[in-house]
Protein backbone atom coordinates (compact mmCIF):
# COMPACT_ATOMS: atom_id res chain seq x y z
CA UNK A 1 0.00 0.00 0.00
CA UNK A 2 1.24 3.61 -1.29
CA UNK A 3 0.19 6.11 0.78
CA UNK A 4 0.85 9.72 0.00
CA UNK A 5 0.90 12.85 2.79
CA UNK A 6 0.38 15.72 1.24
CA UNK A 7 0.31 19.69 3.29
CA UNK A 8 -2.13 22.06 2.65
CA UNK A 9 0.90 24.31 3.04
CA UNK A 10 4.94 24.27 3.18
CA UNK A 11 6.25 24.05 6.78
CA UNK A 12 2.60 22.49 7.90
CA UNK A 13 4.23 19.68 9.68
CA UNK A 14 4.05 16.43 6.80
CA UNK A 15 7.67 15.78 8.03
CA UNK A 16 6.40 15.10 11.52
CA UNK A 17 3.43 13.61 10.26
CA UNK A 18 5.10 11.31 8.05
CA UNK A 19 7.85 10.06 11.11
CA UNK A 20 5.22 9.73 13.44
CA UNK A 21 2.87 7.77 11.30
CA UNK A 22 5.58 4.99 10.17
CA UNK A 23 6.63 4.68 14.25
CA UNK A 24 2.66 3.78 14.66
CA UNK A 25 2.70 1.35 11.55
CA UNK A 26 6.00 -0.12 13.25
CA UNK A 27 4.64 -0.41 16.17
CA UNK A 28 2.34 -2.61 15.50
CA UNK A 29 4.60 -4.96 13.23
CA UNK A 30 3.84 -3.32 9.97
CA UNK A 31 6.83 -3.48 7.67
CA UNK A 32 6.32 0.31 6.66
CA UNK A 33 8.56 2.58 4.85
CA UNK A 34 8.84 6.58 3.96
CA UNK A 35 9.89 8.02 1.14
CA UNK A 36 10.41 11.65 0.73
CA UNK A 37 9.21 12.66 -3.63
CA UNK A 38 11.94 15.51 -4.26
CA UNK A 39 13.90 17.42 -0.98
CA UNK A 40 15.10 20.84 -1.70
CA UNK A 41 17.37 23.21 0.64
CA UNK A 42 20.04 20.15 1.33
CA UNK A 43 22.29 17.56 0.18
CA UNK A 44 23.61 14.06 0.24
CA UNK A 45 20.66 12.33 2.40
CA UNK A 46 17.35 13.86 2.73
CA UNK A 47 16.84 16.34 5.57
CA UNK A 48 13.31 14.97 5.79
CA UNK A 49 13.94 11.17 5.63
CA UNK A 50 16.67 11.74 8.47
CA UNK A 51 13.95 13.55 10.88
CA UNK A 52 11.52 10.35 9.61
CA UNK A 53 14.32 7.92 10.35
CA UNK A 54 15.04 9.85 14.35
CA UNK A 55 11.09 9.60 15.04
CA UNK A 56 10.69 5.85 14.01
CA UNK A 57 13.83 5.30 15.82
CA UNK A 58 15.89 3.60 13.16
CA UNK A 59 18.98 3.72 11.85
CA UNK A 60 19.88 4.72 8.14
CA UNK A 61 18.25 1.89 5.59
CA UNK A 62 19.76 0.62 2.82
CA UNK A 63 17.51 2.01 0.82
CA UNK A 64 17.96 5.32 2.02
CA UNK A 65 21.64 5.34 0.87
CA UNK A 66 20.27 3.46 -2.36
CA UNK A 67 18.50 6.39 -3.03
CA UNK A 68 15.39 5.14 -3.28
CA UNK A 69 13.48 6.73 -0.64
CA UNK A 70 14.39 10.11 -2.09
CA UNK A 71 15.19 9.77 -5.87
CA UNK A 72 16.03 13.50 -5.82
CA UNK A 73 17.96 16.28 -3.17
CA UNK A 74 18.69 19.99 -4.92
CA UNK A 75 20.80 22.75 -3.13
CA UNK A 76 18.48 25.34 -3.69
CA UNK A 77 15.92 25.94 -1.03
CA UNK A 78 13.14 26.05 -3.47
CA UNK A 79 10.06 24.61 -5.75
CA UNK A 80 11.54 21.51 -7.29
CA UNK A 81 11.01 22.71 -10.58
CA UNK A 82 13.57 25.50 -9.76
CA UNK A 83 15.86 24.12 -7.47
CA UNK A 84 16.18 20.97 -10.34
CA UNK A 85 16.79 23.92 -13.01
CA UNK A 86 19.47 25.49 -10.97
CA UNK A 87 21.13 22.32 -10.85
CA UNK A 88 21.10 21.78 -14.56
CA UNK A 89 18.60 18.93 -13.77
CA UNK A 90 14.99 18.14 -14.69
CA UNK A 91 12.30 15.99 -12.09
CA UNK A 92 11.53 12.75 -13.60
CA UNK A 93 8.23 11.73 -11.95
CA UNK A 94 8.29 8.11 -13.67
CA UNK A 95 11.54 8.13 -11.95
CA UNK A 96 9.80 9.15 -8.68
CA UNK A 97 7.06 6.53 -9.49
CA UNK A 98 9.00 3.80 -10.27
CA UNK A 99 11.20 3.99 -6.64
CA UNK A 100 7.89 3.86 -4.72
CA UNK A 101 6.98 0.69 -6.79
CA UNK A 102 10.47 -0.84 -5.30
CA UNK A 103 9.66 0.28 -2.04
CA UNK A 104 6.08 -1.26 -2.25
CA UNK A 105 7.64 -4.30 -3.24
CA UNK A 106 9.91 -4.69 -0.17
CA UNK A 107 8.05 -3.05 2.61
CA UNK A 108 3.67 -3.28 3.02
CA UNK A 109 3.28 0.26 3.67
CA UNK A 110 5.20 2.96 2.40
CA UNK A 111 4.31 6.53 2.93
CA UNK A 112 5.21 8.70 0.72
CA UNK A 113 5.95 12.46 1.94
CA UNK A 114 5.08 15.10 -0.56
CA UNK A 115 6.61 18.97 -1.44
CA UNK A 116 4.67 21.59 0.02
CA UNK A 117 0.89 21.97 -0.89
CA UNK A 118 -0.73 20.13 -3.86
CA UNK A 119 -0.36 22.20 -6.42
CA UNK A 120 3.74 22.88 -6.22
CA UNK A 121 5.11 22.49 -9.91
CA UNK A 122 7.56 19.39 -9.88
CA UNK A 123 8.43 20.15 -12.96
CA UNK A 124 6.79 22.89 -15.30
CA UNK A 125 4.55 21.20 -16.69
CA UNK A 126 3.64 18.80 -13.70
CA UNK A 127 2.48 19.69 -10.13
CA UNK A 128 1.72 17.51 -7.21
CA UNK A 129 -1.50 17.34 -7.96
CA UNK A 130 -1.01 15.81 -11.41
CA UNK A 131 1.43 13.27 -10.03
CA UNK A 132 -1.51 11.97 -7.80
CA UNK A 133 -3.92 12.23 -10.54
CA UNK A 134 -1.51 9.65 -12.55
CA UNK A 135 -1.07 7.43 -9.59
CA UNK A 136 -4.13 7.44 -7.91
CA UNK A 137 -2.35 6.91 -4.79
CA UNK A 138 -4.44 7.31 -1.25
CA UNK A 139 -3.79 10.73 0.42
CA UNK A 140 -3.42 12.20 3.47
CA UNK A 141 -3.70 15.79 4.44
CA UNK A 142 -1.69 17.41 7.20
CA UNK A 143 -2.93 20.53 8.30
CA UNK A 144 -2.75 23.04 11.49
CA UNK A 145 -4.48 25.30 13.22
CA UNK A 146 -2.90 28.14 12.30
CA UNK A 147 -4.87 30.87 11.21
CA UNK A 148 -5.31 30.59 7.32
CA UNK A 149 -5.63 26.56 7.56
CA UNK A 150 -9.54 26.74 7.12
CA UNK A 151 -9.06 28.38 3.46
CA UNK A 152 -6.01 26.19 2.27
CA UNK A 153 -7.76 22.84 3.58
CA UNK A 154 -10.85 23.52 2.07
CA UNK A 155 -9.12 24.83 -1.06
CA UNK A 156 -7.21 21.55 -0.39
CA UNK A 157 -10.34 19.13 0.00
CA UNK A 158 -12.09 21.02 -3.10
CA UNK A 159 -8.63 19.87 -5.22
CA UNK A 160 -9.11 16.24 -4.48
CA UNK A 161 -12.43 16.07 -4.79
CA UNK A 162 -12.40 17.48 -8.45
CA UNK A 163 -9.19 15.02 -9.48
CA UNK A 164 -11.70 12.42 -7.54
CA UNK A 165 -8.88 11.27 -5.28
CA UNK A 166 -9.15 9.42 -2.31
CA UNK A 167 -9.10 10.87 1.17
CA UNK A 168 -7.48 8.21 3.64
CA UNK A 169 -7.33 10.57 6.59
CA UNK A 170 -6.85 14.03 7.32
CA UNK A 171 -4.18 14.61 10.13
CA UNK A 172 -4.56 18.35 12.63
CA UNK A 173 -1.04 19.07 13.54
CA UNK A 174 -1.28 21.20 16.88
CA UNK A 175 2.35 21.71 16.99
CA UNK A 176 1.66 25.28 16.55
CA UNK A 177 0.57 27.14 19.24
CA UNK A 178 -2.74 28.91 18.83
CA UNK A 179 -5.78 30.30 20.38
CA UNK A 180 -8.38 27.73 22.26
CA UNK A 181 -11.33 29.00 20.04
CA UNK A 182 -9.45 29.02 16.69
CA UNK A 183 -8.71 25.40 17.47
CA UNK A 184 -11.83 24.07 18.45
CA UNK A 185 -13.36 25.99 15.66
CA UNK A 186 -11.15 25.01 13.17
CA UNK A 187 -11.30 21.42 13.78
CA UNK A 188 -15.34 21.81 13.95
CA UNK A 189 -15.11 23.90 10.39
CA UNK A 190 -13.02 20.92 8.68
CA UNK A 191 -15.03 18.31 9.99
CA UNK A 192 -18.09 19.59 8.85
CA UNK A 193 -16.42 20.27 5.39
CA UNK A 194 -15.09 16.40 5.11
CA UNK A 195 -18.91 15.78 5.38
CA UNK A 196 -20.21 17.75 3.36
CA UNK A 197 -17.70 17.08 0.61
CA UNK A 198 -18.42 13.66 0.75
CA UNK A 199 -15.13 12.66 2.48
CA UNK A 200 -15.67 9.43 4.99
CA UNK A 201 -11.74 9.95 6.08
CA UNK A 202 -11.15 10.45 9.45
CA UNK A 203 -9.87 13.69 11.16
CA UNK A 204 -6.95 12.53 13.60
CA UNK A 205 -5.15 15.16 15.71
CA UNK A 206 -1.72 15.29 16.52
CA UNK A 207 -1.01 16.85 19.93
CA UNK A 208 1.58 18.13 21.60
CA UNK A 209 2.92 16.83 24.87
CA UNK A 210 5.11 18.35 27.12
CA UNK A 211 8.29 21.09 26.22
CA UNK A 212 6.94 21.45 22.60
CA UNK A 213 7.16 18.08 21.68
CA UNK A 214 4.41 15.64 19.80
CA UNK A 215 2.98 13.09 21.78
CA UNK A 216 1.87 10.02 21.26
CA UNK A 217 -0.95 10.25 18.75
CA UNK A 218 -4.11 7.96 18.24
CA UNK A 219 -3.59 6.74 14.41
CA UNK A 220 -5.85 4.15 14.64
CA UNK A 221 -8.24 5.66 12.11
CA UNK A 222 -5.31 4.85 9.13
CA UNK A 223 -5.64 2.36 6.69
CA UNK A 224 -4.47 -0.83 7.65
Amino acid sequence: MILFVAGIDTGIGKTMATGLMAKWYAARGVPVVTQKLVQTGCEGLSDDIRVHRELMGADRLPEDRQGLTCPYVFPFPGSPHLAAALAGRRVDTGRLADAARELQRRYDVVLVEGVGGLCVPLTEETTVLDFLGQRRWPVILVTSSRLGSINHTLLSLEALRTRRLSLAAVIYNLHRAARPEIVRDTRRVIATALCRMGFAAPLLDLPLAGSGRPAEPDFSGLPS
